[in-house]
């Protein structure tokens, strides 16, 4: 029997997304065999313990005869159960020095990880994720960036509304100025971006337009993986050979520096992947950009000017365009960076049931099956050991 255990989230600050709804929760022990649910007590989420209840799942303070527990941020190591299967977000792929002792308490306690972020389909695609809601969230918030530095504009804050629904319905009326927007990514938060765009009647030009043209009304350019990228020897793109060796390739971006106003960056970013421009450009007297959303949010990644997260309470910063230095945000002589690690956490229960629903549909019932490649090639550890596709790992998951 696959007995599921949705743990209580205790990585501050607190978030209150959940990977299964009570709904889903419901639905799963109905009408699966071998199913059983345990929510573990928690004052935070999004969704209440009551909620649970009513659905008729066990609330529980243990754990301890559930052989997958589910989470969404890193797990404390405080509260890490040994000998356990946890699937959750863990930021150790890329050795990401601030979760290094997490992974080796993992190590240390045989636990079996499962990353949701390496859940992929055979092209390589990302099966589940929170990334829609994080663009949906993330160009709202860019918007909002933009029409307070420029006082065109006010919007309100997403958590402040109640889901989803009720947030477009706050967009009739809006007339936005004649912005340029760039919209970087091809993947979920893109996705995100593009459906705020379409709320907000911003339309799309071509790049060839975008960087000939201005406009008496706003207007988004879309830059996928082969508008911003090119092989530096033979002027082409080929999305495979870029994701295995970025370091052949050169960005494009540094020309859209000039005709920008606000920046929407959805893509992938790694530590070889070129940059869409440098610090030294942010003194260039032609670059426009005053406001980017840097919504995969990676510290000095494809945004050299990301200084590192802010918060959904106060989401947005200033970057002194001379000295890179942090500051307030919309003063003059800097530039607004919008960069929140947690970004779906602003409309938890509609991120939660799409979280959840990509969960069941593609993910539980191979592991109730006892598992599939799909599970394997996501698996970081097992029982406390790097597998093969993650040994690269190895000295960072080494015990000091």
């Amino acid at each position: 029997m696959l007995v599921i255990g949705l743990i209580k989230e205790g990585k501050q600050p607190s978030d209150t997304r959940v990977a299964l709804t009570p709904s889903q929760c419901k639905w799963l022990v109905k009408n699966v065999e071998n199913v059983k649910i345990k929510v573990e007590h928690s004052p935070n989420r999004c969704y209440t313990d009551e909620e649970y209840a009513r659905a008729g799942v066990e609330l529980t303070h243990d754990l301890s005869e559930c052989n997958l527990l589910l989470g969404i941020k890193e797990v404390p190591v405080s509260q890490l159960i040994p000998n356990k299967c946890y699937m959750f977000f863990s930021h150790t792929k890329k050795m990401q020095p601030y979760n290094r002792g997490l992974m080796q308490a993992m190590v240390q306690k045989n636990i079996t990880l499962i990353d949701y972020e390496c859940l992929e389909h055979k092209d390589g695609q990302r099966i589940i994720g929170f990334g829609f809601f994080a663009g949906i969230v993330g160009a709202h918030n860019g918007i909002m960036a933009y029409g307070n530095r420029t006082g065109a504009f006010k919007l309100e804050r997403v958590h402040k509304i109640k889901d989803y629904r009720a947030l477009i319905h706050t967009y009739f009326g809006l007339k936005l100025p004649p912005i340029k927007i760039a919209v970087t990514g091809s993947g979920r938060v893109a996705h995100g971006i593009l459906e705020i765009m379409n709320l907000m009647d911003v339309q799309e030009v071509e790049p060839e337009e975008y960087l000939s043209k201005e406009f008496d009304y706003p207007v988004y350019v879309h830059l996928k993986g082969n508008n911003l990228y090119r092989h530096k020897e033979s002027k082409t793109y080929n999305r495979d050979e870029f994701h295995d060796h970025p370091e052949l390739y050169e960005c494009l971006f540094l020309p859209y520096c000039a005709h920008t106003d606000l920046l929407m960056n959805g893509i992938y970013w790694g530590n070889n992947v070129p940059r869409l421009f440098e610090m030294e450009h942010l003194k260039d007297p032609g670059f426009r950009i005053t406001t980017i959303a840097d919504i995969t949010d990676d510290k000095h990644g494809s945004v050299p000017c990301n200084l590192g997260d802010a918060t959904i309470d106060d989401p947005v910063y200033g970057v002194n365009l001379q000295t890179g230095e942090q500051t307030a945000p919309y003063i003059p002589g800097s530039i607004d960076i919008m960069a929140v690690g947690n970004l779906p956490n602003e409309l938890p229960r509609d991120a939660s049931r799409y979280f959840g629903e990509q969960l069941i549909k593609y993910i539980l019932d191979d592991v109730r099956k006892g598992g599939s490649a799909t599970i394997e090639n996501a698996t970081i550890l097992q029982d406390g050991k790097l597998t093969p596709p993650f040994e690269y790992l190895k000295d960072y998951a080494a015990l000091d």
